[in-house]
């Protein structure tokens, strides 16, 4: 990805107060690319948490979506691209030695290999990891306007609120 104004020490730094809590369902742990676990996620899906929803910035050619507090460093997730360019950079923090990302959306699973590195601000690793934008996993967010993540075996999900599921859409196309 070309240099932009999220740098590793930004998003470091945005990512630097995870919160511990979120809301946690008790599901099995889906297969990746198991479809039928995704039957009643579609039509069910996550509520949105209060307080916490999808943000879109953008600035000097490239675009973030982040899922937390707005206007804080509470944050769990984060999407990087530069316009155009259909890849993203997945951000999120992790437990020490983690370096795989599993990321869930009305049952499309993905398992992304990550990069990362000791957190200076939390306990844990900042992983990164840098894929192509129209993974099936992110097409279904796009279309659904949630995201999972599992961090070992407890699963996070992360809904937009009604008036940002138009920020997960112009994110995509914006990348696109």
């Amino acid at each position: 990805m070309s240099a932009h104004p999220y740098t590793p020490a930004a998003r470091l730094a945005a990512l630097a107060m995870i919160a511990l809590t979120s809301a946690c369902a008790s599901v099995d742990r889906p297969a990746v690319g198991d479809a039928a676990a995704g039957t009643n996620a579609v039509a069910a899906g996550p509520a949105p948490i209060a307080g916490y929803d999808w943000h879109l910035s953008t600035a000097d050619g490239a675009a973030r979506l982040a899922y937390g507090v707005a206007e804080s460093d509470d944050l769990k997730l984060g999407f990087d691209c530069d316009a155009g360019s259909g890849r993203i950079e997945v951000t999120a923090n992790a437990p020490t030695g983690t370096r795989t990302l599993l990321l869930e959306s009305g049952g499309e699973t993905e398992r992304l290999d990550a990069d990362g590195e000791p957190s200076q601000l939390t306990d844990g690793d900042l992983l990164t990891a840098a894929v192509e934008a129209d993974i099936p996993v992110f097409q279904r967010f796009r279309r659904i306007g949630w995201m999972a993540q599992w961090i070992g075996d407890r699963r996070e999900t992360y809904a937009a609120h009604p008036g940002s599921r138009g920020d997960v859409e112009r994110f995509f196309a914006l990348c696109d």
